[in-house]
């Protein structure tokens, strides 16, 4: 056999109790919620937690989220609250709408609702356990993988991340799942079983039964590998992710919804693509596919000084102006025969932007403000 080259975390007693004790003693201060769907890895998460003192000590509960998506879900609540009665551990029922037509996918809906559904019940700064192991972070970077992504999707699931005003924490990145299956049937866990997870039209599912399984009989440490090139692509990413902070500081205006251009344009492209992604995150926008980075490439480089070329994409507009990128939602540009009068104070324009005077006076007389009609251009005073 040849040796491991991808060891466990050392441990005198590799039991789940102990990885989780070991955990919890690094993990920051807050209450302690479980998020608990009564399947056998979050089963054994709840049952290995309620044993520990300082668990406990951190007022130990459960979430369990009701998707309603299969005809059993009401059913599958039922068990989870005799499940957490046994334990004598609180637990919550929370009953959410996934929207099917989102056009993301039924997993990534369902997770959103999951989410958000966590973020309004739990109490800032809670600490919520995920189940999630060492085998669904090799999932995870494989479908990252296959969508094309870098070092920061590759880095997989991150051990804790604030999400809103809680704190998810994943305590067994590194347990293989046959810790967690080995300590259900040592426990004789009654858990439950959700078709979904075995349906392989569902891509993770398919990962999990038809991908790995082949890769594993060819590659027997294939998800230990995965999971440390995970960790090899989280440290790229937050090396990465400093200098892009960096960089953000040096170009973002004054207004925040502003980029200075040619610095931008000049970055390593290493960094452009993700000092843009960082900013229109931060104004609350999507970032554009790479396509649409290219696009505002070629219009910087080609773009002449009295033109303002837009790039849209779904949910964000950009625009550039005298060496500025602004960023903002989709704007709806006005109608041919716009028009309204102004005498100075601050006028809302239907393409973006506030007009106004620079001083605090009115003009007597009122001036015609509207769409501009073809052939027309604009010569100012001075210019």
């Amino acid at each position: 056999m040849s040796p491991r080259l991808w060891p466990d975390t050392p441990m005198h007693d590799d039991s789940l109790p102990t990885r989780l004790a070991h955990a919890l003693s690094a993990a920051p201060a807050g209450p302690l919620a479980v998020a608990f769907s009564g399947g056998p890895d979050s089963s054994a998460l709840l049952h290995a937690l309620s044993r520990l003192p300082a668990a406990r000590d951190r007022g130990l509960s459960a979430v369990h989220v009701d998707h309603r998506l299969h005809p059993h879900s009401s059913q599958w609540a039922e068990q989870v609250q005799a499940f957490c009665r046994q334990l004598e551990v609180p637990v919550t029922v929370l009953p959410v709408h996934v929207e099917r037509a989102s056009g993301r996918g039924i997993e990534a809906a369902a997770r959103s609702a999951r989410y958000q559904a966590f973020s309004q019940h739990l109490a800032a700064g809670t600490l919520l356990a995920l189940a999630h192991h060492r085998d669904d972070q090799a999932e995870t970077v494989l479908l990252k993988l296959l969508r094309g992504a870098g070092p920061e999707g590759l880095g997989g699931m991150r051990s804790l991340r604030l999400y809103a005003h809680i704190q998810l924490w994943r305590p067994l990145l590194d347990c293989p799942r046959e810790v967690l299956q080995r300590y259900v049937q040592q426990q004789a866990l009654s858990t439950i079983s959700d078709p979904a997870n075995q349906q392989a039209d569902l891509a993770r599912s398919y990962l999990r039964t038809i991908v790995l399984p082949s890769l594993t009989r060819h590659w027997p440490e294939a998800h230990a590998a995965l999971a440390h090139s995970a960790k090899l692509s989280r440290t790229a990413a937050h090396f990465i992710d400093r200098h892009v902070r960096s960089a953000l500081t040096l170009l973002q205006g004054a207004d925040p919804h502003t980029l200075h251009a040619a610095p931008w344009r000049a970055l390593d492209d290493a960094l452009r693509g993700l000092v843009l992604e960082h900013w229109l995150h931060a104004q609350e926008l999507p970032a554009p596919s790479t396509a649409q980075r290219i696009n505002l490439e070629r219009q910087l480089d080609k773009a002449a000084v009295d033109r303002v070329p837009k790039i849209t994409w779904h949910g964000a507009e950009l625009r550039i102006w005298r060496g500025w990128i602004y960023a903002m939602p989709p704007q709806s540009d006005p109608t041919s025969d716009w028009a309204l009068p102004w005498t100075g104070q601050p006028l809302s324009l239907p393409g973006g932007g506030t007009l106004h005077l620079t001083s605090s006076q009115v003009m007597p007389v009122p001036l015609q403000v509207r769409s501009p009609r073809p052939g027309e251009t604009m010569l100012l005073r001075g210019r």
